[in-house]
């Protein structure tokens, strides 16, 4: 939990300090407070740490928490993998997904390539939803 607290506050820190928001201990805080083992995924590159997602259950579908991936291995296409393999576990069970993502975050553009489509908004969060994606029977 210790190395995704300190990943969230290296990822969200330029984000959070464009909004005037960032404060180095509530942005670990906040991961530790709602952090929940039983719904988190570790992502490993080489053996190494170099990440990780929570997909938590709800009443209405789930949410997408605590995505964070270490700015080494950014751009390589391994959100993508990672979204990607999350989303197909929701679409199984016909759950739509929901998401918090900062204003001017470029992970917005990620979420929307994979159907997240803005359900609200304030000066600080955008709030997505991604209805879960049918496929035809085979």
């Amino acid at each position: 939990m210790e190395a995704m607290a300190e990943l969230r506050a290296v990822v969200m820190r330029p984000d959070l300090e464009r909004l005037g928001r960032y404060d180095p201990d509530r942005v670990r805080r906040r991961l530790r407070d709602g952090f929940r083992p039983e719904h988190t995924s570790v992502v490993l590159v080489g053996g190494a740490f170099a990440g990780g997602v929570a997909l938590r259950p709800a009443e209405d579908g789930h949410w997408l928490e605590h995505f964070y991936l270490a700015p080494g291995v950014q751009g390589r296409g391994l959100g993508t993998a990672v979204l990607r393999a999350l989303l197909s576990r929701s679409d199984a069970t016909g759950t739509a997904v929901r998401l918090d993502v900062l204003q001017g975050s470029p992970a917005r553009r990620l979420y929307e390539r994979h159907g997240f489509r803005v359900e609200s908004e304030d000066a600080t969060d955008v709030l997505m939803l991604r209805p879960p994606m049918l496929r035809p029977p085979a």
